[in-house]
């Protein structure tokens, strides 16, 4: 298989992963699960990999100096801990077209957190872009449609997928140097471990109150999805495919995501298209956009 393709391919079965994580997860909460006691799982499961991982694969990669050990631990509270505790808590709360729809926000939030972390300039696309993405997410957040009645705290579970957004989006930033300079098993190992201490203290109870006996083999099926295709293969994938993968491809599989998230919820009945949703989507869609187009360099050719 020739290497570009097997870069679309990693890319498109993350976007299909991601995409289906959304219905899926409504399945195994709060019935089954609550969302805490999903994250405690997901983040226990991948701390044990990755730890094993980097045994074997970078034994002897350390982080080292106070500032790579301060990022790393951010790295852990925004990426993994706080992170994953925002996102399951507020899918538990929102439909999956909604979810799906505000995550699409991230790239915005990693724009506007390099202008202050790392000091890159902001053109004025990219600050219309910025707008334009807000608008959109706030009239999503603030929207009551037809299935109001199902998901009565929608705008509250809005509200935690747009600050999870945010959370990853600030990851997305500090984690770079990190994976740049150490063994991408190094940075993931310590930062999922530094999420679990942040998790497992909000999930402990819950992981040891669920009746597993109860658990039908299609929630055992969807439980070991969310702990291995959504946090390992997803993440070993998306890796690998990001060495290969130009700015713009990747910017083609951001708005894939969602598209997959709403065919896979309305085919399976858990949420429905309405307008309202289709024209929030093209907003943060635009903003999206906008943010993401490179600056042009005066006497540069500009790259794609």
């Amino acid at each position: 298989m020739p290497n570009a393709l097997r870069v679309h391919a990693a890319l498109f079965l993350v976007s299909l992963i991601y995409a289906a994580n959304y219905s899926l997860s409504k399945d195994v909460m709060p019935h089954y699960l609550s969302p805490f006691g999903i994250v405690t799982l997901r983040i226990v499961g991948a701390t044990l990999f990755f730890a094993v991982a980097k045994y074997f694969a970078a034994p002897q990669d350390k982080i080292t100096g106070r500032a790579d050990a301060i990022r790393s631990i951010l790295c852990g509270i925004c990426g993994i801990g706080v992170n994953q505790l925002l996102f399951f808590s507020g899918l538990n709360l929102t439909s999956p077209i909604n979810a799906s729809l505000l995550q699409t926000f991230a790239p915005i939030v990693v724009v506007v957190a390099s202008v202050f972390l790392l000091s890159e300039k902001i053109t004025l696309p990219r600050a219309l872009g910025i707008l334009v993405g807000l608008i959109g997410a706030a009239l999503l957040i603030l929207s009551r449609d037809v299935q109001a009645a199902v998901y009565p705290q929608a705008t509250r579970g809005n509200i935690y997928i747009l600050l999870n957004a945010t959370v990853f989006g600030i990851y997305l930033v500090i984690v770079t140097p990190l994976m740049r300079k150490y063994h991408a098993f190094t940075v993931l190992g310590r930062s999922f471990l530094v999420g679990a201490f942040i998790a497992v203290p909000f999930g402990w109870r819950d992981v040891l109150a669920a009746n597993y006996g109860s658990f039908p083999p299609y929630i055992w099926a969807e439980v070991a999805y969310m702990i291995i295709c959504l946090t390992i293969l997803a993440y070993l994938l998306n890796n690998w495919a990001l060495k290969y993968a130009s700015p713009a491809l990747l910017g083609v599989y951001i708005y894939l995501q969602p598209v997959l998230a709403v065919l896979i919820a309305v085919s399976l009945g858990k949420d429905q298209l309405t307008w309202g949703k289709a024209g929030q989507a093209v907003l943060i869609f635009l903003g999206v956009w906008l943010v993401s187009r490179k600056p042009k360099v005066a006497g540069m050719p500009q790259e794609e």
